[in-house]
């Protein structure tokens, strides 16, 4: 495979958000969303396999790495029109949109609201949001207590940015299935973009922007009969808080065309622990 050239980039979106995004290959696009607490760095390890095959676009979310952290905007519709804008400006009327965590999220919403500029869809390692309030029970508290605290004004900032790499390690740890976190260079990135000005209460805002604001949109969305309609891929790992759920029948209730499989091995940062797996997944299926 020839030598693959990523490209650091600056758009502006949604009325003066400058966006930071990498960008690799030619061909159909495909867009990668990273989740919390990380950036788009966490796509460093498929990349270029994917950049073969596809323009590859790696955003930092709103709020997230080098993008810009305004104090509103962080419910799942700005956030999904923020890359619909993006994609836009690229020259593109669609995309295939690989989300993992938080960035699911804002894929998922980006599917609702524009089914016709997404092509193909893959989840990672999420639930539906209205699906972890609904089934909230010991497992899903156990497993998501964070947002619960994330959810809370003011007192999250305060605690975590005592010690930015001791909050944020903590989940590396945790959530990985080796339990040795992931590598230090990587810790050392994500805990250097989340000590930055603003970082902190952007991330949490992404939460807080859960209630009412994405549930009231994916309560109303469900009511009105509004599914997913383009190809779904859901992976999970085998170690993650979903491995005791039965994710792909959760999600047969939100789309038309859904399967999905748990990688072995492998905790919630998919792409990082279990690269090799990822790519065989992404490429089998986008």
């Amino acid at each position: 495979m020839s030598e693959i050239t990523i490209q650091a980039e600056v758009a502006t979106v949604n009325g003066g958000v400058r966006m930071h995004y990498r960008r690799a290959g030619k061909g159909p696009l495909l867009v990668l969303l990273h989740g919390w607490p990380q950036t788009n760095h966490c796509w460093r390890h498929v990349v270029p396999e994917l950049a073969a095959k596809f323009t590859v676009v790696t955003p930092d979310l709103r709020g997230y790495g080098l993008t810009d952290k305004p104090t509103t905007g962080y419910d799942k519709r700005t956030m999904a029109s923020d890359i619909a804008q993006l994609v836009e400006k690229l020259g593109f009327d669609k995309a295939k949109v690989v989300g993992h965590d938080r960035g699911a999220r804002v894929a998922h919403r980006w599917a609702l609201d524009r089914p016709d500029q997404v092509e193909r869809l893959v989840l990672m390692d999420i639930l539906p949001t209205r699906e972890v309030r609904d089934q909230l029970d010991m497992g899903i508290a156990h497993g998501y207590w964070h947002w619960w605290f994330h959810l809370q004004p003011d007192l999250p900032e305060r605690l975590a940015g005592q010690n930015v790499g001791l909050y944020l390690g903590h989940f590396f740890e945790k959530w990985t299935y080796n339990r040795h976190g992931l590598p230090a260079s990587a810790i050392d990135e994500y805990v250097r973009a989340f000590s930055s000005p603003g970082a902190l209460r952007a991330g949490f805002d992404d939460y807080r922007a859960t209630f009412p604001t994405d549930m009231d949109l994916d309560d109303a969305d469900f009511a009105a009969g509004r599914r997913l309609k383009m190809p779904l891929l859901l992976l999970w790992g085998s170690e993650s808080f979903l491995s005791k759920l039965p994710v792909v029948d959760i999600w047969h209730r939100y789309g038309t065309d859904v399967r999905g499989e748990a990688i072995p091995e492998c905790g919630h940062f998919i792409a990082e622990e279990r690269p090799a797996a990822t790519l065989e997944h992404l490429l089998g299926f986008l």
